[in-house]
């Protein structure tokens, strides 16, 4: 990968050659020869929260020289697709050939500040600002030309970087138009877009072109960034996580060691530069070796983490009460359930890796972390930094799926280029270490109760859910990142973070008259933070397990008895096609198949999944046949990227269901590398099957967290079909079946 040196931002960006790490561009599928004048309707409704904080055109794109459109988005690359997604709205609205669209990426001072980026909410923040943004652009555009060709707009053409009157041959580029401004003007509501029904781009199946270069192992990771005179850092991680260095042995180390570059000691903070990477695994190792930390607090013992969750637990807080549940439950049969989720990982495949350069006066970064704005002020924090002094670039990591060690990886390279300035410095994680100081997903225990009316209709429904903080990303607070919690003057976090998380989906979509949800926050053993769709993995795991309990006990079909719980069509439609695509499957007596049904967040994307199982009685063995997924979320943008992320979803959520599990005694976590913390082997992927209910009139939601809930619901519906042996805590292994 080669490294693009930062650029001030210019009226015009005349090198028509900066672009973003890992930048690629589509060829033209126009197939469109002559300009065409698409009808418009006025948006006129709530305009998306990232245009709050960059209200203007030029926060979001830029004309360039040549007529082509650069396009600024502050959210992240992290596999799901959203720079072919932004570059389809894009494109559109300005009535551009894709390929001359680029689309740059986070980058601080440059791109506009749109926070983290997760919650499967980039399609609805950053698309769907770029896409007023640029009809706004094209508006200006015209009004521009209209004065400059004495030409009403009505009679004007607007297509490929050129505006041209419909009945002469006069025409102006948009360069010509703008004469080396940008367009300044605020987007407001209403703003006249594109007719879904004249989309060239929007909803089709365009392929990313990086998908080829990461199987032919061409992609530029930031693993793989490199620059001329770079040197190598590792960081030596304590025994535990609230040991403190008492003695460090440097004695040996230069005569040990070749090309030792520096050693920097702040408090229990240990880095050491060398010229080479395996120099500087070396020097760590030999640190290792010769240095002594105090003694952790131990952990609980593995078989009583969730009795210790439980006493360790805040008083419960009510997070949701409607009816009266306690009335309801008096003097009829109640059923209950209790579900459990242990501490699981990113366990992303390339570990950790961040790279500094301090020029003097600037800190420059690169990172793979979610949120490089909010990673700023963390950092700025924790060196007693100005913000403007830290500059950060975001490249592609391998791996991601929420808070992983990106940041840590980053606060360590800020740490030592400050200490060897003018000098680009590189810190590689280890497996090892990305496995052991991961933020993991928290383990979790959803309870829940139910009773039932003479109808056979769920009438009450409790959740009591335990949960740990799913979110500790960098903010303002420095304690949020790693390497500020060892230094000489260690920071803290101030907060527990959001806790809302864990009790996401808790509350089914269903029609039910009673239903109280509390959650019972605790802080656990392990640094935890966001994992992809937090909660809801736990809660939709237990929800709909439940729900085919429920269904069992009013002698119903599970699907029939949750679509007579349902009212919204969207929701009845998804069960439906799931069904439809599972009805011709034939099934022998060890096998079964599984249904699962959610509303992400109760407002977001729908989804039902279905999985089929064969299970061996006699070892309790798994096979995992075949996954099917009906999605509904609104309107599609990008057909193919939508396809990518579901089926991705279902295998890793089928990973985490029947393989991942955090293990550890009371003194150390010992699931250190892959054969410790087994994931799916590509021997054990089922075949998937897709299906996208496209609605362009609805809004257009996000899908990269939307998989993930109710897959292991579905494999564990589909094995107690297969064997009637009903698992109620994850993951789901043969010894827990032959157990059950």
């Amino acid at each position: 990968m080669t490294a693009i040196p930062l650029q001030s931002r210019r009226k015009f960006l005349k090198d028509l050659g900066y672009i973003s790490v890992g930048f690629t561009l589509l060829g033209s599928c126009s197939g469109v020869e002559d300009p065409i004048m698409a009808d418009r309707v006025d948006y006129d409704g709530k305009l998306p929260g990232s245009i709050g904080r960059a209200k203007t055109v030029n926060a979001w794109l830029e004309i360039l020289e040549d007529g082509s459109i650069r396009v600024l988005s502050g959210k992240v690359e992290l596999g799901q697709g959203i720079r072919i997604a932004i570059q389809q709205v894009a494109a559109e609205e300005l009535d551009m050939d894709l390929e001359k669209v680029q689309v740059h990426l986070a980058e601080t001072g440059v791109t506009p500040n749109e926070g983290y980026t997760g919650a499967s909410a980039s399609i609805q923040n950053s698309a769907m600002s770029v896409r007023y943004a640029a009809a706004t652009a094209r508006q200006e555009l015209l009004g521009l030309a209209s004065k400059k060709l004495n030409t009403p707009i009505s009679d004007l053409l607007l297509f490929n970087g050129i505006v041209k009157s419909k009945l002469g041959n006069k025409s102006l580029t948009f360069a010509e138009i703008l004469e080396g401004e940008q367009i300044d003007r605020e987007v407001n509501i209403p703003v006249p877009i594109k007719n879904k029904t004249e989309h060239r781009y929007v909803g089709k199946a365009i392929p990313r072109t990086d998908i080829g270069e990461m199987v032919r192992g061409q992609a530029g990771y930031i693993q793989n960034l490199r620059f001329p005179g770079m040197v190598h850092a590792r960081v030596l991680r304590p025994p535990g996580h609230d040991s403190k260095l008492l003695t460090l042995d440097e004695t040996g180390l230069r005569t040990e060691v070749t090309g030792l570059i520096k050693t920097v000691v702040k408090g229990s903070f240990v880095g050491v530069i060398t010229d080479r990477e395996h120099q500087a695994i070396k020097a760590e190792q030999y640190l290792k070796n010769h240095s002594v930390w105090t003694t952790s607090a131990p952990f609980p013992q593995i078989e009583n983490l969730f009795t210790h969750i439980k006493e360790i637990a805040n008083d419960p807080e009510t997070v949701r009460n409607e009816g009266n549940v306690e009335a309801a439950f008096k003097g009829v049969e109640t059923i209950k359930a209790r579900y459990t989720k242990p501490y699981i990982k990113h366990a992303s495949l390339g570990p950790a890796c961040g790279l500094a350069m301090f020029d003097g006066e600037v800190l420059h970064i690169w990172s793979h972390s979610q949120g490089i704005y909010p990673m700023r002020e963390a950092l700025a924090k924790m060196l007693s930094m100005e913000t403007d002094k830290i500059h950060i670039t975001a490249v592609p990591g391998a791996g991601c799926f929420g808070h992983s060690t990106a940041d840590d990886a980053a606060a360590d390279a800020a740490l030592l280029a400050l200490e060897y300035p003018n000098t680009h410095v590189r810190v590689q994680w280890s497996r090892h270490d990305e496995h052991l100081w991961d933020p993991y997903g928290p383990a979790m225990i959803t309870e829940l109760e139910a009773s039932l009316d003479e109808n056979n209709r769920i009438n009450s429904w409790k959740a009591e859910v335990w949960t740990d903080s799913h979110s500790t990303r960098p903010n303002k607070d420095a304690g949020t990142v790693l390497a500020a919690r060892y230094l000489e003057n260690p920071f803290t976090m101030k907060s527990r973070g959001y806790l809302g998380g864990g009790h996401r989906n808790a509350d089914p979509f269903y029609s039910i008259p009673n239903m109280t949800v509390n959650a019972h926050y605790y802080d656990g053993p392990f640094r935890t933070s966001s994992l992809r769709s937090l909660g809801s993995f736990t809660n939709i795991f237990a929800v709909e397990s439940f729900m085919d309990s429920l269904a069992e006990k009013a002698g119903q079909d599970p699907l029939e008895f949750r679509l007579k719980h349902l009212e919204d069509e969207r929701a009845i439609a998804v069960i439906q096609k799931v069904k439809e695509l599972t009805a011709s499957q034939n099934l022998a007596d060890n096998q079964g198949i599984g249904y699962a049904f959610m509303r992400y967040k109760n407002t977001d994307a729908y989804i039902a999944v279905a999985a089929k199982v064969a299970v061996d009685k006699n070892n309790g063995k798994i096979g995992l046949i075949k996954m099917w997924a009906a999605v509904d979320v609104g309107e599609v943008i990008n057909m193919d990227g939508i396809t990518n992320q579901i089926e991705g979803g279902l295998i890793q959520a089928a990973s985490w269901t029947l393989k991942e599990q955090v293990t550890f005694n009371t003194k150390e976590i010992t699931s250190t590398d892959y054969l410790k913390y087994p994931i799916l082997r590509f021997s054990e992927i089922p075949e998937v099957e897709v299906a996208i209910i496209n609605r362009p009139i609805e809004d257009a939601k996000g899908v990269g967290e939307v998989p993930m809930p109710p897959t292991p619901a579905a494999i564990a519906n589909a094995i107690y079909k297969a064997s009637r042996k009903r698992v109620y805590n994850l993951p789901i292994t043969p010894e827990k079946i032959l157990n059950a």
